[in-house]
């Protein structure tokens, strides 16, 4: 026996004699509906025993229990520790947990803001790429929380590699080299220039010369130009903006016959799966990934919990950082 059909917001329109789109603000949003037209409506659709759709409630109250997260690259394995630690989190809450790629791109970024705002409660922007200003002016409509990007005003959730970074130096200083190279991110990577900033701080302190050059892609296809210009400089010691940048770049060092570390030591940054299984395995900096995404979903869930005004509590939770030492670093030649 078949179950009975399921009312639907065209019935209700049919029976009230209106159009289904004033059925539909009048459930959803009642001030551009006139008081007597509301009425009538919610008369009949309960008569009818019209229920409106979870998310059709939760548009009405301005609720969704729905949160975003926007990656840059979904196909980085940086960022599945993140993803897992958030939607785990989520889970728990008993709140939806929608995932989207911005493939490396700010206007991609704003442009899924804008199209999922009515839709989720609060987004999570994961080392996003738009500017403070962009940011700041999204927040004033949005609700927001930052992992792996720092922005004044706005609860973020980093993991320090500013810390991390001054471990690297040190070890290739306890190891004697005394030049090294940063191979940059994308230009619109904030965590590129707090890298950078902390890997300049700590060669001073051990004066050793250091040269920033890229902006290179954060893949492994990124890697065999960033090799080519590594070698160029003379310089031991090289330091990639992520692992899949330093996976590319022993690849690319292999195909040269440039040994690994016997002529130039390579380090990372992220510690992703597969760092430990390259060739040789990958020196890189860790961190707790998905305490990050989680994190960042608490924030979200305190803030919405405030007032209805969009204020955004400066809160920073900042997490440990440590390096992880393994076969692409050794001594200096020579």
């Amino acid at each position: 026996m078949s179950s009975p059909k399921r009312t639907t917001i065209y019935d209700v329109a049919r029976e009230a004699g209106v159009a289904a789109s004033t059925v539909s603000r009048a459930l959803r949003n009642p001030r551009r509906v006139n008081t007597a037209t509301r009425e009538h409506v919610l008369r009949v659709a309960e008569r009818l025993g019209y229920r409106p759709s979870p998310l059709a409630t939760a548009l009405q109250s301005g609720r969704t229990a729905t949160v975003a997260m926007l990656v840059p690259d979904i196909t980085n394995p940086h960022f599945f520790g993140t993803i897992r630690g958030a939607e785990r989190r989520a889970s728990a809450a008993g709140i939806t947990f929608i995932l989207s790629d911005t493939e490396e791109s700010a206007d991609n970024e704003r442009t899924k803001i804008e199209h999922l705002a009515r839709s989720v409660d609060g987004f999570i922007l994961a080392a996003s790429r738009m500017s403070d200003e962009s940011i700041l002016e999204l927040a004033e409509e949005h609700n927001l929380a930052l992992v792996n990007r720092e922005v004044l005003g706005l609860p973020s959730a980093v993991v320090d590699t500013r810390v991390g970074s001054r471990q690297i130096v040190e070890h290739l200083a306890s190891l004697g080299h005394r030049s090294l190279v940063y191979l940059s991110g994308p230009h619109q990577s904030w965590l590129a220039g707090e890298r950078w900033e902390a890997l300049c701080e700590g060669a001073e302190r051990h004066g050793i010369r250091a040269v920033r050059l890229g902006p290179f892609p954060p893949r492994l296809v990124g890697g065999g130009a960033a090799a080519d210009a590594v070698l160029v400089t003379g310089a031991t010691a090289v330091v990639a903006h992520n692992d899949l940048l330093a996976i590319g770049v022993l690849r690319r060092l292999a195909e040269r016959g440039v040994g690994v570390p016997e002529r130039i030591s390579v380090v990372g940054y992220d510690d992703i799966f597969g760092a430990d299984f390259c060739v040789p395995s990958l020196t890189t900096l860790a961190g707790p990934q998905d305490k990050a995404g989680r994190s960042a979903v608490e924030l979200l869930l305190e803030n919405r919990s405030r007032s209805t005004a969009r204020t955004t509590p400066d809160r920073r939770v900042m997490l440990p950082s440590h390096l992880v030492i393994r076969a692409s670093t050794g001594q200096a030649p020579g």
